[in-house]
This record gives C-alpha cells, structure tokens and sequence, in this order.
C-alpha cells in the first residue's frame, strides 16, 4: 500500500479532493487514491510536447478542445483522473477549474511506474465511462496501441510500431506520425518480414 493510500483511505471522493490545501498529485479510481509522483521521465515528457504540438495545431478553430496534464477530468464523484493528453467537444463538460466528464479522446504516455494502472486500470475505467477513442503511447517499447469503444466495449487493440503511423478513428484527418513523436525520423527502420508483409496483403483489416 502507497503512502497516499495510508493517508487517505478508501471511499475517497472528489468532495475530499476538493477540500485538499496541500497541493497533492492524485488521481482517485473507485475511491483510491494514486500518488502522481515520481516524476514523469525526460522521454515521456518530449512525447506529452510532441503530442500537444499536434494537437494545438489540429484543433485550432475547432469546436473540440485539447488538453494536457495536470488538468482534473472528474468523472464521478469517486473517480479522478489526469490524463497526459486528452480532447473534450462538449463544452458544456469544460468547467473553469476541471472537465466534468468523459473526455472523447484519450492518450496516455506510459512510465515505469504507470504501465499496469494505465493499461488495466485506467483502460477499464475509461471503458466505463465512454471514452471513445484510448490510445496507449509507451516510451519504453517505442509503441503505440489503440482501444476504439464499440457497443460500449474496448476490442482488442491495434499495434503500431516505433515507424509506423495511424490516423485517429475519431478524428479521420488527425494523424500520429510515431517516427516524429519518439523523434526517431532520420533513423531507417528494418523491412519488414515476408510473411507480415504477406499477412496484411492476406488480411488488409488485421491489427497492425
């Protein structure tokens, strides 16, 4: 159990939160709490800017609205989350000091310290809650997996490597080029194999 766990113990709501004075980092997920710290990595935070670049750019005079972290998406009263990069199209959601709501899309950077509350915890609380479009980015691994929400549920996800990229589901002109976010376009990927190269001639919708 972490130190914010001892501290405060579950059921720990959004009106608890609210009343803090010392300026903690948390998220809460059905009532518990889960300490912000350490600090993100050099790597995860050149991806969060990268990210954030494109996205000032690409919703620029749109209705949809993006954002980063630290901002308080309140999703209910016992779950908080602060999503690395996310985009909110109901203004209604936008308060002056949080989101109140399910963003529609989500992008979380993985960090050592994350990758099972972001891949299982945060993945199942975002299913829940009706975030279209979750995309995982791991610095680690240099890749990328998305989650589309269909009939209420995520799929499987699609994979994407360092030197590949995807358009976004929800938004068809918005394109994560991975060689320019893990800054790696001067670097010339190998070929790839003959039977993948075969597979996706085979099979044009399998998960890349």
């Amino acid at each position: 159990m972490s130190n914010m766990n001892l501290k405060y113990p579950k059921q720990f709501t959004y009106e608890k939160y609210s009343q803090l004075t010392g300026g903690e980092r948390m998220e809460i997920i059905d009532g518990m709490v889960y300490d912000m710290s350490p600090s993100p990595t050099v790597k995860h935070q050149r991806i969060v800017v990268k990210l954030a670049g494109i996205f000032d750019t690409f919703f620029n005079g749109r209705s949809c609205v993006p954002f980063v972290a630290p901002m308080d998406v309140v999703l209910d009263d016992i779950n908080l989350v602060q999503p690395d990069v996310f985009v909110v199209c109901d203004q209604d959601k936008i308060a002056g000091i949080n989101i109140k709501g399910a963003p529609d899309l989500v992008i979380e950077v993985l960090s050592p310290s994350n990758i099972i509350k972001d891949r299982r915890t945060k993945k199942w609380l975002y299913e829940q809650h009706g975030v279209r479009e979750f995309i995982i980015i791991s610095p680690m691994e240099e890749s990328s997996e998305r989650y589309w929400l269909t009939d209420g549920k995520y799929g499987l996800p699609e994979l994407f490597n360092w030197d590949e990229s995807f358009y976004s589901k929800l938004f068809p002109e918005l394109l994560f080029d991975l060689r320019i976010i893990f800054e790696k376009e001067n670097i010339v990927s190998e070929p790839d194999p003959a039977w993948l190269v075969q597979a996706r001639i085979s099979y044009p919708d399998m998960p890349r």
